[in-house]
């Protein structure tokens, strides 16, 4: 609890005068005033996190959990829990999307396994910090005891922390767990207080039957678990995942020692959830790279204040619309830092 408690401590809300002054030089370079949009937003977000006025993006780092679900017994996804440990040997061996986009926009990719119900061995860009094997099944009681929740959280807090060791400039996150969207779903219901049917979507595909299913769970959970909304580890035990929780702790470490964190997709936003829920200056160190399929994604980013950067109707999670928002990030940091103002260039201004 320490460490999760030190680091939530030591979390400071961004310097807006550093804001100011970045974007009084965006506002003198070569262009009329304002015209690259949100470009220059990210720009001016990304120098005062960091506190740098002419940043570089040289390293960037996905880190993708993998944990496997009890509630997986209900029936609650289109495949089978095998598909969990699986796909980890899927991306251990290059072929899966997040690797394909890592490589496109030159980002490391880690593969975390914090709770899958599967032995592995040694490889590279693999790191074992498993809590258990597996979460309890959450329509049965809660899916984590409290300790376990907090070792999983702090596991993603000291992965944040080798990443600043390691020269990490950036962090996107990812996840890979069959039946991730129900805990997720569930998450998401208690912290923005809205109807489980207004925020629980299909996850892998499901049918019409599934679907209503699924949302039945979802609230059968929730009536036996009852977690508390003003008690953010509460809910993430009750009703959450280890590799939910460990993209929670990387958002908290990150945050902690100023390395922005581009947050993927829905099962990524409720853990950032968890984690605004827990420090509300978080979300000032978060990018929103896209908007999903996913009902529930929009109530997220409403609640934390984020405004996703694309929309292409995307639902695979592993980190891979992470990399897009990198990218777009990575855009405007040089827009900031090598386009020329009009001193620089012999540009006359405009009235």
């Amino acid at each position: 609890m320490k460490i999760l408690q030190d680091a939530l401590n030591s979390i400071r809300p961004v310097d807006q005068e550093f804001q100011d002054k970045v974007q009084k030089r965006l506002d003198n370079l070569t262009k009329p005033l304002g015209s690259l949009g949100r470009l220059e937003e990210l720009a001016r977000r990304y120098a005062a996190i960091t506190g740098k006025e002419y940043p570089k993006i040289r390293k960037k780092v996905i880190y993708t959990f993998a944990g496997d679900h009890g509630v997986v017994q209900e029936g609650v996804s289109a495949y089978p829990k095998e598909v969990t440990y699986q796909m980890v040997y899927n991306f251990l061996r290059g072929g899966a999307g997040i690797n394909v986009l890592a490589n496109h926009i030159g980002a490391e990719v880690w593969v975390v396994d914090i709770g899958v119900d599967h032995d592995f061995e040694d490889a590279r860009g693999f790191i074992k910090r498993k809590i258990g094997r597996g979460t309890r099944n959450m329509a049965g009681g809660p899916s984590m005891t409290r300790e376990e929740c907090i070792k999983a959280l702090e596991v993603g807090i000291e992965l944040a922390q080798g990443a600043l060791e390691g020269g990490a400039d950036i962090l996107g996150t990812g996840d890979m767990g069959i039946g991730n969207t129900t805990p997720s779903s569930a998450i998401t219901a208690v912290l923005t207080g809205r109807p489980v049917a207004d925020i629980t979507g299909r996850g892998t595909g499901i049918s019409d039957e599934a679907y209503l299913h699924k949302m039945k769970v979802i609230e059968h959970s929730l009536t036996i678990n009852r977690p508390d909304p003003s008690d953010p580890l509460d809910v993430l035990a009750k009703v959450g995942g280890y590799e939910i929780a460990g993209i929670a702790g990387l958002i908290i470490g990150a945050s902690a020692r100023r390395i922005p964190v581009v947050i993927d997709g829905f099962i990524s936003s409720a853990a950032a959830l968890v984690a605004v829920s827990l420090k509300r200056e978080i979300s000032q160190y978060l990018f929103a790279s896209h908007l999903s399929v996913e009902k529930g994604h929009q109530a997220i980013f409403e609640r934390i204040g984020l405004i996703p950067l694309l929309d292409l109707n995307l639902r695979l999670g592993e980190g891979t619309g992470a990399c897009l928002g990198i990218s777009l990030i990575e855009a405007g940091v040089k827009i900031l830092t090598e386009m020329a103002t009009f001193g620089e260039a012999g540009v006359s201004e405009g009235l």
